[in-house]
């Protein structure tokens, strides 16, 4: 298999185009018989009076010596390569009886895996299944009342559900795993461009048909997967771990227990701790969506406000303040929505997200300061958890319950700097959200480093 790099085409060339790009550049007649496909393809907008599109595709000639071609050509672009597959690790006894905590991405993947491989996984979720969770996340962004189990946190598919569906990594990887990823999606419902975009996107609309199909085929497997079934307690016997509790009131045993809880079962978090597993606290990073007209994004990127055939554009930033805190940007939504994501009573957390048509009309980003063992309240393994606790709490406080908003000419006027003062405009939220003193939210070391980065 031959790869061909930095293939041009304009943006208003069709993509059948490259079958006539792959016979120039390789030298081959109009009687050659090849396949290609498509492993990615990004924008070059550096230029925005000639904005291409540039693709890498894969050439299978028949009949021809693709090593002798390629020799011949002497292109660094043009190289031989060959296809990465998954190959699943060699399975041992499928008899055991696995259990799965949670049902995001890690845990379905998990499940569906494991079915495939001869095992009947059984997953349990905290949470609603997606239907039921929808409307009780869309209520919530209503009327503010929170279910602490279904919420953008807790349900089937995880906090990914009502968080984008990006699938961005900086990974490198060459046992396929990525690759196995993408198709998975594919397979399930998600659009087939995910396998070569450079920045693939599902969109929240759009995966909550592919978390219900993955969990359909585990069941038709054999596997089994509970909702609204939360992990109370687990059982260990001589180092091993036996079973869980499931409500406070189900036991079930198994011969292997996988946690996949994701980011905020924090009680979960402290029944483990309190049971005896260790634990070490870790680094991250916290801070605030920032939002701006998608228009702006769109001239920055292409030059013009309307995007046309283009994809709507993201951005990534990244620099490090003056008292050594990196600055960067996180889960970038064009066109999209910030949304309360609270997932505790009188404690408020915000995301972002974007539909599948990325058409709204504000990009959203977070925009996170790094935070060490040395901004925790203790040394104690759960500090850091705490420490969002607290931020959590200021946030409800300030924002009476709902998202606090503040316009960044207003925030960074605290410390005298005007020239940061743009055009106003209405912030696009899922939730109800007012208008706050956001100075106060986080330590001033932070605000430091955040207004530097901005």
């Amino acid at each position: 298999m031959i790869r061909i790099n930095q293939i041009k085409l304009s943006i208003k060339d069709s993509e059948s185009n490259i079958d006539k790009k792959i016979r120039k550049l390789l030298k081959l007649n109009d009687k050659t018989v090849f396949e290609y496909t498509i492993v990615k393809k990004s924008i070059d907008a550096r230029r925005k009076d000639q904005l291409m599109y540039i693709y890498s595709v894969d050439v299978i000639l028949k009949d021809i010596d693709e090593f002798s071609l390629c020799r011949k050509i002497n292109d660094n672009n043009i190289m031989l390569t060959n296809k990465s597959k998954y190959v699943f690790p060699e399975i041992g006894n499928v008899n055991q009886r696995i259990i799965i905590v949670g049902s995001g991405p890690a845990g379905l993947f998990c499940g569906l895996f494991l079915a495939r491989a001869g095992f009947k996984p059984i997953i349990f979720e905290r949470g609603a299944n997606v239907h039921d969770r929808t409307a009780i996340v869309n209520a919530f962004w209503e009327n503010g009342d929170l279910d602490i189990n279904t919420n953008v946190q807790f349900g089937e598919g995880g906090a990914g559900t009502f968080s984008d569906g990006k699938l961005n990594t900086v990974v490198k990887e060459k046992a396929g795993r990525i690759r196995k990823v993408l198709e998975t999606f594919v397979e399930f419902g998600a659009p087939k461009e995910i396998l070569y975009d450079a920045k693939p996107h599902i969109g929240t609309d759009i995966l909550r048909n592919v978390v219900m199909n993955i969990r359909n085929e585990i069941i038709k497997l054999g596997g089994e997967v509970n909702f609204n079934s939360m992990m109370t307690d687990i059982y260990v016997s001589g180092g091993t771990i036996k079973g869980i509790q499931i409500n406070n009131s189900q036991d079930y045993e198994c011969d292997r227990l996988i946690l996949a809880l994701g980011h905020s079962a924090r009680d979960t978090f402290e029944m483990l701790r309190d049971r005896g597993l260790p634990m070490e606290p870790k680094s991250f990073a916290v801070g605030m969506r920032i939002e701006h007209p998608q228009n702006l994004i769109n001239n920055f990127a292409y030059g013009t406000n309307d995007t046309g055939v283009l994809p709507v554009p993201s951005y990534k930033v990244t620099a490090k303040a003056g008292n050594g805190r990196g600055v960067y940007s996180f889960c970038m939504c064009p066109g999209g929505y910030v949304v309360n994501a609270s997932s505790e009573e009188k404690r408020l957390a915000a995301n972002g997200m974007s539909y599948s048509g990325r058409d709204s009309k504000v990009a959203n980003s977070a925009i996170i300061m790094s935070v060490t063992r040395k901004d925790y309240p203790s040394e104690h393994p759960l500090a850091g958890v705490e420490f969002q606790r607290k931020l959590e709490e200021k946030a409800y406080e300030l924002g009476r319950g709902t998202i606090p908003v503040q316009y960044y000419h207003e925030f960074v006027g605290v410390t005298g700097k005007k020239e940061y003062i743009t055009q106003a405009f209405e912030p696009c939220i899922k939730g109800n959200y007012t208008f706050a003193d956001l100075r106060s939210l986080i330590p001033e070391s932070l605000n430091i480093a955040f207004t530097e980065g901005m």
